[in-house]
């Protein structure tokens, strides 16, 4: 058996190993890149979907008011942050009370409040919705700092 010692071929030995070795880092790096970029897609998707939510809700309790016109310019929708209060038995009270279910199941530690101003014959509602974003944070600190997001409208009936 005849062994080439040529010398181009004699240096070129391992060679191949090296290459392989540095297209698995550079692989690594782009598919741990690509990952960083599925999760943060999938943080601000989850942000936007409870955005989302909290735009229908926002109408549905607006819609409610729409409703029952009388009541609610009379102020039985008031609603602070907590539990529904208001007349048992009344329309607006079984409204706020299936609103706020629907906060608390839809939006992670959702509530929300109905304000009213009367100014003249114009009454304006304000509805403000907040709900837990912690997940969305981008580290720690903006996570205990910044953990609530609050949606407010305001309309007129």
């Amino acid at each position: 058996m005849t062994r080439s010692t040529h010398p181009a071929l004699a240096s070129a030995r391992g060679f191949t190993l090296v290459e392989v070795l540095v297209a698995l880092v550079v692989l690594s790096i782009g598919l741990l890149g690509i990952a960083s970029l599925q999760l943060s897609s999938l943080r601000w998707n989850q942000g936007a979907s409870a955005r989302s939510q909290a735009t229908l809700l926002a109408y549905d309790i607006v819609d409610r008011m729409r409703a029952n016109q009388k009541s609610a310019t009379l102020g039985e929708y008031d609603q602070a942050y907590g539990a529904a209060t208001g007349n048992t038995g009344s329309v607006s009270l079984a409204d706020k009370q299936r609103w706020k279910s629907l906060l608390g199941q839809t939006l992670p530690s959702g509530d929300g409040m109905v304000e009213r101003t009367a100014t003249g014959t114009t009454t304006t509602f304000r509805i403000t919705i907040q709900w837990d974003d912690a997940h969305g944070a981008i580290n720690a600190q903006q996570a205990t700092d910044d953990k609530y997001v609050t949606f407010v409208m305001e309309t007129q009936i």
